[in-house]
């Protein structure tokens, strides 16, 4: 197959919708990740995304939509804590799982009852969507378990040749995938954390809102869990390199990272650290610098664990430690 570059220009975006309404699958630039884009109304559709990620088809996709009132076409509840959510964040980075429609195939949904939705606020793929005339399901347009891609060179570099074609965005301003509530019981709970916190739920809601259970282990250990989200079960974010990640006081961190490089280079290994001032710039350079120590060809990669209290921090590190397969040190 023949992938196709296209530009975000409205005549290229109108030929990416073709592709989507003829059964294709198109790469898109949102604000969080790149993502991979299918009809999300079609089995065939849903199948193929799997088949080009090589993603296992109990792992739900995300429903795409251009407008916050398409949500009724493909949810049989809206909720009115639901729709608060959505009229404080949407367009933005926030998945929303709600009851869906039988309009919504089982192979877009992993086979669950629910259906995990987005309105995403990049300009680029609201368009897509709207050229589309259907939602459309994309989870993270990369192979299944690397990094995700947030520049469409990382998307090139994983799918060229097994999509048809690839819209040639800006780097995405996000840098972590969205954060996905469930809205189906009493209390929102976060099944995927991201840039919407905790806090800012229960600011919009006056309700509490926590993070499942399910989330904070290793998903190898989640055994024969049914995931309600994406990235609750499967290993993800996972660099070729060997990923370290170290715990502790800054300085110290830095001491035992200078000195393991050390050690690994003696032995003639390529080494990358990385170390973030800030969760913020963490979110939205860490799966890229993941990507260039394995493009730079690292043997091993050296990352400092982010010690700060904010949830945004929480959310970037529940990305580090399934990078890094949960290899920590205390130092």
């Amino acid at each position: 197959m023949k992938t196709l570059y296209l530009t975000t220009e409205d005549e290229d975006i109108k030929k990416a919708a073709e592709i989507i309404r003829s059964g294709g699958l198109v790469a898109f630039p949102t604000e969080t990740v790149y993502g991979l884009g299918g009809n999300a109304l079609s089995s065939f559709a849903a199948k193929s995304i799997y088949y080009a990620k090589g993603r296992p088809s109990d792992n739900p996709l995300i429903v795409h939509i251009s407008d916050p009132s398409e949500i009724t076409d493909i949810a049989m509840q809206y909720p009115k804590n639901a729709r608060k959510l959505a009229d404080a964040v949407w367009p933005g980075p926030m998945t929303l799982v709600l009851p869906k429609f039988d309009v919504v195939p089982d192979e877009t949904t992993g086979g669950l009852n629910t259906v995990a939705v987005r309105c995403p606020a990049n300009d680029a793929a609201r368009r897509l969507i709207r050229y589309s005339g259907v939602p459309i399901a994309a989870p993270s347009a990369n192979i299944s378990g690397r990094p995700s891609p947030t520049r469409w060179e990382h998307v090139r570099d994983d799918l060229d040749g097994k999509i048809d074609a690839i819209i040639m965005g800006e780097p995405c301003i996000g840098g972590i995938e969205s954060t996905v509530i469930d809205m189906t019981e009493e209390f929102p709970m976060i099944l995927r954390p991201g840039l919407i916190t905790p806090e800012r739920v229960t600011e919009i809601l006056g309700l509490p809102c926590d993070y499942d259970p399910a989330i904070k282990g290793d998903p190898a250990e989640n055994g024969d869990l049914v995931p309600k989200a994406p990235g609750m079960k499967y290993k993800h974010y996972a660099p070729s390199a060997e990923m370290k990640l170290y715990k502790g006081s800054p300085e110290n961190v830095r001491a035992a990272i200078e000195s393991e490089k050390a050690k690994l280079e003696e032995t003639g290994a390529k080494v990358s650290c990385i170390i973030y001032d800030s969760s913020e710039n963490a979110a939205r350079q860490l799966f890229g610098d993941l990507r260039k120590a394995d493009g730079d060809g690292a043997d091993y990669i050296l990352a400092s664990a982010l010690l700060t209290d904010d949830s945004v921090a929480y959310s970037v590190m529940n990305r580090m430690l399934k990078s890094a397969g949960y290899n920590i040190t205390e130092v």
